[in-house]
């Protein structure tokens, strides 16, 4: 672990490879599991704005279980998530022609419809993110679904951290990620 501002992040975000391999998951990370995405506090009003334009590109069980449970939920824990249609996948998720998990709201913001592009949990995955009182914690979540991922990525030559550059950066500043780049180099001399 170390210290970047007010995060602490793990070496495994910088020493473990990974690229999404989705012809081998078929997106199972929108669809296993036993929780809706992570939402941050200001993703919900987004998700409330957006949510006319997003539905064309919705499943009618999304929809439907966007309409009875509201466009987040929030855990008795006092998490905030996506819905899940009937405790499964995600209520925003659709499927390509071929079977493979795709998230109707990234949809929408590549039809040009929204100007967000997803839930940034999503963005980030794998790398989840725990916010504490002063301090954001930035670990890897391993996921046995995600071992095509792992092995892509090791072919590639893809840390985690370059695989969610963009996501990284979206969520906390180019500022930040070029001191991470920084440690990355020095811990990969």
């Amino acid at each position: 672990m170390f210290q970047l501002g007010k995060t602490i992040v793990s070496e495994e975000i910088i020493e473990n490879d990974f690229v999404c391999n989705l012809n081998a998951c078929k997106g199972a990370c929108c669809i296993e599991g036993d929780a809706g995405a992570p939402l941050d506090v200001e993703e919900i009003s987004i998700l409330e704005r957006i949510y006319p334009k997003v539905k064309p590109f919705l499943r009618a069980e999304g929809i439907a279980a966007i309409e009875e449970q509201g466009t987040f939920i929030q855990t008795p824990q006092g998490d905030l998530e996506t819905p899940l249609v009937n405790g499964g996948e995600c209520a925003y998720v659709t499927f390509t022609e071929n079977g493979i998990a795709s998230c109707g709201i990234e949809d929408a913001y590549n039809a040009g419809k929204i100007d967000f592009q997803k839930p940034v949990s999503c963005h980030l995955y794998p790398i989840r993110v725990s916010k504490y009182s002063e301090f954001y914690a930035l670990n890897y979540d391993r996921w046995d679904i995600c071992d095509p991922a792992c092995t892509l990525g090791k072919e590639l030559q893809v840390p985690i951290y370059k695989f969610v550059k963009n996501a990284i950066i979206r969520k906390f500043g180019e500022d930040w990620y070029a001191e991470l780049e920084k440690v990355a180099a020095e811990l990969n001399k």
